[in-house]
């Protein structure tokens, strides 16, 4: 039996990003069913959209970032019937035209129900966008990830994440509240518990840009903190981790996080920051500072 895909896929104000994301899509060898669109922009891509006649375009007059656009498309995807669901950023791309059938095929054989292929860094081949860490350390080497062949547990949700439709019933959808950062740490968290079969597999790859200057290492290559460049980011990334702390009860990531960024901003003199961090991941750790865009104060 030929089994089916639907993509689900988010845009922002990426016309330029979205255009080369559809081709690449619609020039994989194989098929998928719908691309459930959501745009959530200043300005419509309706005219990207429509140029593909297989684009489910919802127009969303709110932001619901990438949380909330991602659960919406989801929704939009998993009606189809499609028995897969390929999640995919406005700015990603798959890396060549068998992207999607190594996906399913690696799936299938692996008895997996959700499987990642690597993110890769575009202009930077050799170099993974979001690090793996193995043996406690942080690596962007491809290569060093590439011979261990597959990674089980681990993956870097969403982009490029290939997963079962039955999934969300057991897991839910991603949770709108995070926006922006964090809501692919929950749902991975969330698969984990689950007991659901996932992992990443290093015969295929999607590019995606990378975060490269936001990784910042304070006791050495095994403790490390995240600083977003933006203070938008920053504040919805510190929350988020504190919020995530909360929710699942993540001792360890309670202990770094306060060692490392106490580390990183004192060691730096930058009390400012320090007390940006701070503002932001109590908010978090105590369940609050969420609502709409408009409403938040960072």
């Amino acid at each position: 039996m030929t089994l089916s895909v639907a993509v689900a896929a988010v845009t922002f104000d990426r016309p330029r990003e979205l255009a080369v994301l559809l081709n690449a899509i619609n020039n994989q060898t194989a098929a998928v069913r719908s691309i459930c669109l959501v745009d959530s922009g200043t300005v419509p891509a309706r005219d990207v959209a429509e140029a593909h006649r297989n684009v489910d375009y919802v127009r969303s007059e709110a932001n619901l970032g990438g949380a909330g656009g991602f659960s919406l498309a989801i929704l939009k995807a998993v009606a189809t019937g499609a028995d897969w669901i390929w999640m995919m950023d406005d700015d990603a791309e798959p890396a060549d035209p068998e992207c999607l059938a190594t996906l399913v095929r690696e799936a299938e054989a692996r008895g997996l129900e959700a499987v990642v292929p690597l993110v890769v860094a575009p202009g930077h081949p050799d170099r993974l966008s979001f690090f793996f860490r193995l043996d406690g350390k942080v690596t962007h080497d491809r290569a060093e990830v590439e011979k261990i062949g597959f990674l089980p547990n681990d993956g870097h949700f969403f982009n490029g994440a290939l997963i079962r439709s039955d999934v969300f019933f057991k897991v839910g959808l991603p949770d709108m509240r995070l926006f922006i950062r964090g809501d692919e740490v929950d749902f991975t968290i969330r698969l984990r518990k689950a007991g659901i079969r996932f992992g990443t597999v290093t015969t295929t790859a999607i590019t995606h840009p990378h975060a490269f200057a936001e990784t910042k290492h304070v006791y050495g290559a095994r403790w490390h903190v995240i600083v977003p460049e933006s203070a938008f980011k920053r504040y919805f990334y510190y929350r988020n981790r504190g919020y995530l702390i909360r929710r699942h009860f993540r001792i360890k990531s309670l202990v770094a996080d306060v060692g490392g960024y106490l580390g990183y901003f004192l060691r730096r003199g930058d009390l400012r920051g320090l007390a940006d961090w701070f503002g932001a991941f109590s908010a978090g750790l105590r369940g609050k500072g969420f609502g709409p865009l408009k409403d938040q104060k960072f």
